[in-house]
């Protein structure tokens, strides 16, 4: 979250649609957080160069570009389902056991504003935090660890895949929405 305060432009359409719903999800507790407020702000600014560097003049918009905002689009849609399911698997979970988020951020070590974003999807859990809250709340892992993989190494997995002599192994549509 702090490394967002570093970004002096964002370069690609998934970055602009990370930053954009990010923009939203911070929206309420930049009001009570300062230094959310001025992550949300410096949001805005990336935001807003990078509409007017890449979209302001539509002639020059391409059917590419388009192509490549609406796949990053769905993938950020998918992303933001999977941080709410979890969210949510979460905080039943917890209610189930009658402890609160604070307890589990006393558990796993955390400060309660801390484990708040957490839980939220502001920050990426740990490794090690995820294997606790599995253990602790009985929560499968597969829903506690998002299924995404880069782009750069899809890439290379389709690369690699087409020059096997065994075509059996492919990517579903599926598995290239789940690539960030």
């Amino acid at each position: 979250m702090n490394n967002i305060l570093k970004l002096q432009f964002l370069s690609s359409e998934l970055e602009f649609e990370r930053a954009s719903s990010l923009l939203l999800r911070i929206r309420k507790e930049a009001k009570t957080d300062p230094a959310l407020s001025e992550i949300r702000n410096h949001l805005k600014k990336l935001v807003k160069d990078y509409e007017r560097k890449h979209w302001e003049e539509e002639d020059k918009i391409s059917d590419e570009q388009i192509k490549e905002n609406d796949l990053a689009e769905e993938f950020v849609k998918n992303e933001n389902a999977f941080l709410h399911k979890r969210k949510e698997l979460i905080r039943k979970r917890l209610k189930e056991l009658n402890i609160n988020q604070s307890d589990l951020a006393e558990v796993l070590n955390h400060q309660k504003g801390y484990m708040s974003e957490l839980i939220n999807g502001l920050r990426p859990f740990s490794k090690e935090d995820i294997v606790i809250i599995h253990r602790l709340l009985n929560i499968k892992l597969e829903d506690l660890i998002p299924p995404f993989i880069s782009q750069g190494r899809a890439n290379h997995i389709k690369n690699v895949l087409s020059k096997l002599p065994d075509r059996y192994l492919k990517l579903r549509k599926q598995d290239l929405l789940d690539v960030c």
